[in-house]
């Protein structure tokens, strides 16, 4: 009888973790990936999850370039976004990257590399600790994760490296976004010879010095990355600082 009651214990707990009316959804994986349930102990850490439309995943439905495949991220529906992580399923390299919107909204454009086919997924977890699982299905002829960068077959890229532009919209339908370009070769390391060379963490503040967002950043963001992200009516100038996995840094006033 102890045995049964503490089993009855757990799986109201396992239930409770998990919002009212999502319990029956956390079962079936949209998308229908036979790697989901791996996806969701090591990237999810094995916590809560419901999957979510309000977490949006826009790519294109045939990628035909697999080292520059754009991505939007927008869980701008959600209130109190903490975290986003970023996956795909079928990458040899999983996690794409992660970003806390601190002071901006929970929004972030990107290109990636693929190796192959795959569910594209973005995750965020809301102040109350449940990861909400938003995703696409991307077809590619794939090989983009082990296909060499221009830039390691380039001196140029070292003259330039964390070389970063921007641009900011203040009207128009682009209002309030900010792009930033920076100079990097993003090697993801699984190629012959050419090692783990990439951007790792990147953060955006204001003026004032308030953090806008921490982007993580891995292997698979494709070279040169471009971040888009909606920063609102804030304007002035952005500070942007980040850092590679050699130890290299920057540092840089954007102005307005």
């Amino acid at each position: 009888m102890r045995v049964a009651a503490l089993m009855a214990a757990l799986l109201a707990a396992t239930v409770l973790a998990v919002p009212a009316g999502r319990a029956a959804e956390r079962a079936v994986d949209p998308l229908g990936s036979p790697r989901w349930e791996d996806m969701a102990r090591s990237l999810l850490a094995g916590e809560a999850y419901v999957f979510d439309s309000r977490v949006k995943v826009e790519a294109p439905d045939l990628a035909e370039n697999p080292m520059l495949v754009p991505v939007t991220v927008d869980a701008t529906a959600l209130p109190d976004v903490k975290e986003v992580v970023v996956f795909a399923d079928f990458n040899p390299i999983l996690e794409i990257l992660r970003f806390h919107p601190e002071a901006t909204s929970a929004y972030l454009g990107f290109r990636v590399k693929l190796q192959q086919s795959t569910p594209l997924r973005a995750a965020a977890r809301t102040a109350d600790g449940v990861w909400h699982v938003g995703g696409t299905l991307v077809n590619t002829a794939g090989g983009g994760c082990t296909a060499p960068s221009v830039g390691s077959t380039s001196t140029e890229w070292q003259k330039r490296l964390n070389e970063v532009t921007a641009r900011a919209w203040s009207e128009g339908p682009m209002s309030g976004r900010v792009r930033l370009r920076i100079i990097h070769p993003m090697d993801t390391g699984l190629i012959a010879g050419i090692p783990a060379f990439h951007l790792e963490a990147l953060t955006l503040r204001d003026e004032a010095g308030t953090s806008l967002m921490r982007l993580e950043i891995s292997q698979p963001v494709s070279e040169n990355p471009v971040f888009t992200l909606y920063r609102g009516q804030r304007g002035g100038a952005l500070q942007a600082a980040g850092r590679d996995n050699n130890g290299n840094t920057f540092d840089v006033r954007i102005a307005p």
